[in-house]
């Protein structure tokens, strides 16, 4: 995913910009960006690789030249950005969280119309900047803007930098959040509720799916209403949330703790305790020693201060080893106990095949998984989750395609928790990742834990519908 932060201010706004974007860091690990305008209408950018290090260390030199009292700033998972702009509808710097599944098509139709693209540092086209281009499409921001939403098949939440402000638009769908806080006269715009609350920004509103603001000095002003529909990512709060945000009013570690306590009191499994596979599984572990009635250790520790997501690095052999480094025993804690761990998801399958032989060389008696969502059945089209090329690569599919002889015929099948063949798909899940038993929550008890109407929440990893523009 990526995350964005932007900052309107009557003083200058980098302390506050450098902060709130540095709270998104657990959501992207390849490149970050800031962007600040002075009054004079002069814009300054900087942008770093942060694969091998943090934010902070960073951008810490640079920020005697970020000069002006409007700012925006960008975690992120794919691209280089802030992207700055001098076109027809002005100067203006962008940053995106995108994923843009048409992107060779659009490229194209930009280039057909005489435009060009020169932010190919990375030997691709940059969405980013793709996005700036079809907004200058349009006589004006808001025309250019939902240019966007009607032509990218994917998924674009953006925020835009002008000289008196800042242009903040939600995906169509609003399957990423924004959402807007507010301290004096000053406004802040993110990503994640929490990236403001240590700056005494207080939370004043969520944008709709579709609306755009812009934020100046001033106040709001409402550029376009948001949309009937919605579809906000189910996975924000089962995996990428950082635990005190909130999505649509909705807490993320209630959440969690609400899809363990719903597997806790189901749960007919016999164990000293349960524990977590940190950080995202520890919420859910609470509200499943609480349901289940068992206490909750910490048979696995996450060392924090030097390793980042695991599943980022490209090649499958560096994210297994940072995914085992990062990871650490308490042999005591773990050695002739039956144990219950409880963890996000499961993607491929091979960390936590890793994770469990970890376990086992401790002196683990029994493992028994429980993974707060129903298996992934469908690659994601929407926010980059997983570093998944194809859906094959998901280890849901591969045990499919081995138990129907090579040809998926019935998918529909293996996504019912009812039918034989879901059954027999845990089973062999259960197999190569070698635990005693395994479990998954049900798609009907992830829709109750968030509270939402399932309209409204995009479950397409699981069940392989969703609406689209």
């Amino acid at each position: 995913m990526s995350g964005l932060f932007g900052i309107v201010s009557n003083k200058p706004c980098i302390t506050d910009l450098f902060y709130g974007t540095d709270y998104h860091s657990h959501l992207g690990t390849k490149r970050a960006g800031l962007s600040t305008v002075e009054e004079s209408g002069k814009f300054h950018r900087n942008i770093h690789n942060i694969q091998h290090t943090s934010f902070r260390s960073k951008f810490d030199g640079d920020l005697h030249e970020m000069l002006g009292n409007v700012g925006i700033g960008v975690i992120s998972d794919t691209d280089a950005q802030p992207i700055v702009v001098n076109s027809h509808l002005g100067r203006f710097a962008i940053v995106t969280v995108s994923k843009i599944n048409n992107v060779e098509e659009l490229e194209k139709e930009c280039l057909n119309a005489g435009q060009q693209f020169t932010e190919l540092s990375m030997g691709t086209t940059n969405p980013t900047e793709l996005v700036a281009l079809l907004v200058t499409q349009g006589a004006t921001f808001k025309e250019g803007i939902e240019n966007v939403f009607h032509k990218v098949k994917g998924s674009v939440s953006m925020l835009i930098l002008t000289q008196d402000g800042i242009i903040a638009a939600r995906d169509f769908l609003g399957r990423t959040p924004l959402v807007i806080g507010r301290k004096g006269g000053s406004y802040a715009v993110a990503s994640e509720s929490h990236s403001y609350v240590n700056l005494d920004y207080t939370t004043t509103r969520f944008l709709g799916a579709g609306e755009i603001v812009k934020i100046t000095p001033d106040g709001l002003e409402q550029i376009k209403e948001p949309e009937q529909k919605m579809q906000i990512c189910s996975f924000l709060w089962i995996y990428y949330g950082y635990p005190c945000v909130e999505y649509e009013g909705i807490n993320v570690e209630e959440v969690r703790y609400e899809m363990g306590y719903r597997m806790g009191k189901s749960d007919d499994v016999e164990a000293d305790y349960v524990s977590a596979i940190p950080d995202s599984g520890i919420g859910m572990a609470l509200g499943y020693s609480t349901g289940k009635g068992i206490p909750y250790k910490r048979g696995i520790l996450k060392y924090t201060p030097t390793w980042a997501r695991s599943f980022m690095p490209v090649n499958q052999e560096a994210r297994a080893l940072v995914a085992k480094m990062k990871l650490i025993p308490s042999k005591k804690v773990l050695e002739g106990k039956e144990v219950v761990f409880c963890d996000d998801s499961i993607v491929r399958g091979t960390q936590l095949r890793d994770q469990v032989k970890m376990l086992y060389d401790c002196g683990v008696k029994r493992v028994h998984v429980r993974i707060s969502c129903p298996p992934l059945v469908h690659g994601c089209q929407f926010l980059n989750f997983s570093a998944s090329k194809t859906d094959m690569e998901l280890i849901t599919r591969r045990c499919i395609e081995e138990l129907e002889g090579g040809t998926i015929k019935n998918l529909e099948a293996y996504r019912d928790d009812t039918s034989q063949e879901y059954a027999r798909m845990v089973e062999m899940i259960r197999q190569r990742v070698g635990v005693d038993t395994l479990k998954f929550n049900s798609l009907s008890t992830v829709i109750e834990a968030i509270g939402l109407p399932r309209e409204q929440v995009c479950l397409h990893c699981f069940d392989g519908n969703s609406y689209t523009v």
